[in-house]
């Protein structure tokens, strides 16, 4: 059974950084994309960054220039660097992997890891 495990979320001063990191767990046949989806109360959740299997990376318009992702196949993780924090970057983090398993493709979610960004 596969699963996601998020972790590198806290509290930060504005400017400052953090890193997330997504561990996968579980066999699959292959991964179309990981990336993380950010959400804050009264709003629907909202792609941050995503990495394909290829290396090909999308970010949102907000944090292009501040946030990089990449991942290390030999760990089966993902990463969110995240420099030069904004207060409107708070939210929950939500680590997401489009992948194919044995009962074909499927959505998976992490269970979310809270950030903050203090002004």
């Amino acid at each position: 059974q596969v699963q996601l495990v998020e972790s590198g979320g806290g509290l930060v001063q504005a400017g400052g950084s953090l890193r997330l990191s997504c561990a996968r767990s579980g066999i699959i046949f292959s991964m179309n994309y990981m990336g993380w989806y950010r959400q804050v109360p009264g709003k629907q959740r909202e792609l941050v960054a995503r990495i394909t299997s290829g290396g090909n990376t999308n970010f949102a318009d907000s944090v292009k220039g501040r946030f990089t992702i990449s991942r290390d196949n030999a760990k089966n993780t993902v990463y969110l660097q995240m420099n030069s924090l904004k207060p409107e970057d708070t939210g929950v983090y939500y680590c997401h992997a489009d992948l194919v398993v044995g009962s074909g493709r499927h959505d998976y979610w992490g269970q979310g890891t809270q950030v903050t960004v203090s002004s």
